[in-house]
């Protein structure tokens, strides 16, 4: 638990990113970076996420403490929860698109405009502030709460995903828009989606097997 395991930063960059890509984490910093100067906006994006994944990490190391299957049950409940998240958020997101609306960004914009701000720590503390509240107890927390509490590896587990958070804001801040125009979002949540029922279904099956 001492040693950085490449095999589970891996997989849990590869969990989160996609998972988040899509998500108000995207859409609030294309928001905040048409608004603001762009470094202090990810440099604030970062900060909040390195905290919220800190929170998530040792809530799912707490987890891990506890015999096997409780931590199987709460794992799947969480992925479980994160693929409903998706998948309802894809189906919305597609009556959205054809319809002209966008109620993501909307909400974020609202946000955005009750602190104005100009300094770069403003900036930065406005861009903290406003992902920090968009993103609290979002599906990239209960992910890596789970994926914490699963594998008993909170370091890798918490690596793994605020590098996929801040390689997320990174995009948004340099070609958000651009994406926003040619990835058809609803799609990538749907993907996500799936992968996240199979790993609770997997999870639930380790469950049922494991001795009580």
């Amino acid at each position: 638990m001492g040693v950085i395991d490449l095999a589970i930063v891996a997989t849990t960059f590869a969990l989160i990113f996609p998972a988040e890509l899509p998500d108000k984490t995207f859409i609030a910093t294309l928001v905040l970076s048409t608004r603001y100067r762009h470094l202090p906006v990810w440099l604030g994006v970062s900060a909040a996420f390195g905290v919220q994944v800190i929170i998530a990490v040792t809530a799912g190391g707490f987890l891990a403490l506890l015999p096997q299957r409780p931590v199987l049950a709460v794992t799947a409940a969480l992925f479980a929860v994160g693929a409903v998240i998706l998948v309802r958020g894809g189906l919305s997101t597609r009556a959205q698109e054809q319809a002209g609306e966008d109620e993501e960004e909307r909400e974020v914009l609202e946000r955005v405009s009750k602190v104005e701000s100009k300094s770069a720590l403003r900036v930065f503390i406005t861009s903290f502030v406003v992902l920090f509240t968009a993103e609290w107890g979002d599906l990239s927390q209960l992910l890596t709460a789970g994926l914490a509490a699963r594998t008993g590896e909170p370091v890798s587990v918490g690596i793994g995903s605020w590098l996929a958070l801040v390689l997320v804001a990174g995009i948004a801040v340099l070609a958000g828009r651009w994406l926003q125009q040619r990835v058809p979002i609803w799609r990538i949540r749907l993907v996500s989606g799936a992968i996240l029922a199979a790993l609770a279904v997997w999870t639930i099956v380790e469950f049922v097997q494991s001795p009580a």
